[in-house]
């Protein structure tokens, strides 16, 4: 790795890249820290304290955006609300059929699709900044409040100034996909998960040293051991299954154009095992962190028994709680496999390029065939974020070390970001140091 980041950055063009990423990382990263106005920042603290040992939908945002959530700064939206708006607009490709139509088109209809994007991710980053800027204000963390000028005043531009920290964060993405290197929003992601991890081995470190050794607690000097242990597994299970594919066997046959033959060779077509990427987790714990985020707006206190533990059922030291992520990660995993790949279109496009699979015929067999394939697959691919994704939740558990909810989460997205920079990175160095014939 180091030494392909080496070599690209002796190539002039991919230095430029290097550098205009770095820089536009630096821009999120001070975007990070500027507060936005009427806002209480001590008191905001104090409330936010309580984050890293939940799981509501509010430690969610905060992971994704590096701490700019909890802080209530520029950015502290993130890029949360373009990846709901593309999720949307994927689901709503499905089912209209003008959205469709608009896949098809190529780079034109990509970017009408591109455009309509933008608007819903405006759309929802205001929706998302009047819900976080109502939780503020119950918790009194506003300066002004009430339908008084300052109050009224004071809500337009909190809201504003998120939405505005979204649409800029999506435009810096696009700046990084079309001067930078690697996609830009999983970038922007990345940095912001990685801005994180100090805080994580902080609290690692305290269990070690302060709570371990000077207190003469060997459980509280093991735990963290077999947390880094247990990291550093996961990254290599991440790693190998990244990489992991079914290859169905293709032959095509021959035919003649003119008085050349063409065709005839053996090809394969791959299928990744993790074909939903980790959808299906951010899924499953978007919805299963609504009942602990409606929580925050309640006063608990006048909570009947019923309710109490009903709340309760939702919280990640719950075990119940861990079953149904599990097994809701394998359903949206199946979901979004089936939206994204559709089976019959595979098999026609085989057809209609004279490939067939050796021993299947063409047709209603072929789907059917790959229909089978698929659904194996999807089943090892969910089963492999489901274990990724709950076995933070259960060392946490049974050891009593917090922040560590959505650590599956994002080990995958830095595993896989890393990895797909670096495949773009070799590719483009392949390129630069490609010999032709005339050579």
């Amino acid at each position: 790795m180091f030494k392909t980041i080496a070599n690209a950055w002796k190539v002039p063009d991919l230095r430029k890249k290097m550098l205009f990423t770095i820089f536009i990382v630096i821009i999120f990263r001070i975007g990070s820290k500027i507060p936005v106005p009427f806002l209480e920042v001590e008191a905001l603290k104090e409330l936010t304290k309580s984050w890293n040992d939940s799981n509501n939908m509010l430690a969610f945002f905060d992971t994704f955006s590096g701490g700019a959530f909890s802080n209530a700064t520029l950015f502290a939206m993130s890029v949360t609300p373009y990846i709901n708006s593309s999720i949307i607009m994927q689901l709503l490709a499905v089912a209209i059929p003008a959205l469709e139509r608009l896949q098809k088109e190529g780079t034109e209809g990509r970017k009408k699709i591109a455009s309509i994007t933008r608007y819903v991710t405006v759309a929802l980053g205001i929706i998302q900044g009047s819900a976080y800027y109502v939780y503020l204000l119950r918790s009194r963390i506003t300066s002004y409040s009430g339908w008084n000028f300052e109050g009224v005043y004071s809500a337009v531009v909190i809201v504003l100034v998120f939405t505005a920290g979204t649409a800029l964060m999506m435009w810096l993405g696009e700046q990084i996909n079309q001067n930078g290197l690697g996609n830009g929003i999983s970038i922007l992601l990345f940095v912001g998960i990685i801005a994180r991890l100090p805080f994580t081995f902080l609290d690692l470190w305290k269990n070690f040293y302060e709570l371990g050794i000077k207190a003469g607690n060997v459980t509280k000097i093991i735990y963290p051991i077999v947390f880094v242990v247990l990291f550093l597994i996961i990254i290599w299970v991440i790693v190998f299954m990244n990489d992991a594919e079914r290859r169905i066997p293709v032959q095509y046959a021959k035919r003649m154009v003119g008085r050349k033959m063409y065709g005839g060779q053996s090809s394969h077509l791959p299928i990744k095992v993790g074909l939903s990427g980790v959808m299906p987790i951010i899924f499953a714990s978007s919805i299963l962190s609504i009942p602990q985020t409606v929580l925050l707006f309640l006063d608990q206190n006048n909570l009947s028994d019923f309710w109490k533990g009903f709340f309760n059922l939702f919280s990640p030291t719950n075990w119940i709680y861990i079953g149904l992520y599990f097994l809701l990660i394998i359903g949206f995993g199946y979901f979004y496999v089936t939206i994204q790949y559709n089976p019959i279109e595979m098999s026609n496009n085989l057809r209609q390029n004279n490939g067939t699979i050796p021993g299947i015929r063409p047709g209603k067999p072929t789907t059917d065939f790959i229909a089978k394939i698929i659904s194996r697959i999807t089943l090892i691919g969910s089963l492999f974020l489901a274990f990724i994704a709950i076995v933070p939740l259960i060392f946490s558990n049974l050891t009593d070390l917090k922040g560590l909810m959505m650590g599956g989460t994002s080990v995958i997205i830095l595993v896989g970001v890393a990895l797909e920079t670096m495949r773009q990175l070799e590719s483009q160095l392949m390129m630069r140091h490609y010999k032709g014939f005339l050579d």
